[in-house]
């Protein structure tokens, strides 16, 4: 399935305002096809401004989870703009779990993050469950902003993580 979000988009069709600049934007969100671990893991630590976040992607997620995960790319190039990695909890099955999201720096605040959120969320409702969860760290401020403007309850977990490793949970309802 692929999903549009271009600047002659209906605006109420994902609940937000249309993408509307970065050359006349048209994001295309696909599947996940070979070469695409590679390329995101080539790009993920200067996507995260150095941070080391390689040891927090590993293949197995773009192995495992494709029907629940998606790269976005733009629609006139195909270059990747951005990804989402999640998946159904085996646990609790009205829960879905966003692993990872990444947006390159330069497509950011153009919708792509926002676009790849609602697309899982529509594909988690679809399958059942009724909340979305994530989490950060307590250092990036960004995700926690990013998060309460899509409508998340933001909590902080001290030692979620293990000793010192503090986390800030999110969940939304759908």
């Amino acid at each position: 399935m692929l999903m549009r979000a271009t600047s002659g988009v209906d605006p109420t069709l994902f609940g937000r305002v249309p993408l509307t600049t970065l050359a006349a934007v048209d994001i295309v969100l696909r599947p996940l096809q070979d070469g695409d671990f590679e390329y995101v893991i080539g790009r993920l630590d200067e996507w995260w401004g150095g941070r080391s976040m390689t040891g927090s992607l590993p293949r197995l997620f773009f192995d495992h989870f494709p029907t629940t995960s998606r790269i976005a790319a733009d629609g006139a190039t195909g270059a990747t703009v951005g990804f989402i990695i999640g998946f159904l909890s085996q646990g609790d099955p009205s829960v879905a779990y966003i692993h990872f999201v990444g947006v390159d720096p330069a497509a950011r605040g153009h919708e792509v993050g926002r676009t790849l959120y609602e697309w899982f969320s529509e594909t988690a409702h679809a399958a059942g469950c009724s909340t979305v969860k994530c989490l950060t760290s307590t250092v990036n401020t960004g995700s926690v902003a990013f998060h309460r403007a899509m409508g998340f309850t933001v909590t902080e977990a001290k030692d979620y993580d293990g000793p010192g490793q503090h986390r800030m949970l999110f969940s939304r309802s759908l």
